[in-house]
């Protein structure tokens, strides 16, 4: 320690040590930038299973970059809640999501939806 003498005050003050475990403003950009970078690469997108792009393909149903981000936001916002498998209504098609994998199980065309009933969801997302 180090004794400090202010006219009649006398301080103790301690001398500064540099701890080595002490991040720096430099490392601690680094250690933010990989995180950032590790949260974006965890972040998966979605996909889609065999059967959903087989029907897909059969009902002639083509998603745009647009719809398929609001596909996205619609699964995290439905994983926030906790639910499991979803229904996603997306102005005239429907999709079932299986949110953990974020895996679409199968679509449905406009014609389709209105004569389906939908089972084993335990949460929708409208969009």
């Amino acid at each position: 320690m180090k004794i400090v003498n202010y006219g009649d005050l006398n301080r103790v003050q301690p001398k500064s040590k540099v701890l080595p475990n002490l991040r720096t403003d430099t490392d601690s950009a680094k250690g933010f930038d990989r995180v950032l970078k590790n949260a974006v690469s965890s972040r998966q997108e979605v996909t889609f299973s065999k059967h959903a792009l087989t029907r897909m393909t059969e009902r002639n149903i083509h998603l745009t970059q647009l719809e398929m981000d609001k596909i996205g936001e619609a699964v995290n916002r439905a994983g926030a809640k906790g639910i499991r498998d979803s229904l996603v209504l997306l102005d005239k098609v429907a999709l079932i999501v299986n949110i953990p994998s974020k895996t679409v199980v199968t679509t449905i065309d406009e014609r389709s939806i209105k004569e389906s009933v939908f089972t084993n969801i335990d949460g929708a997302v409208i969009l």
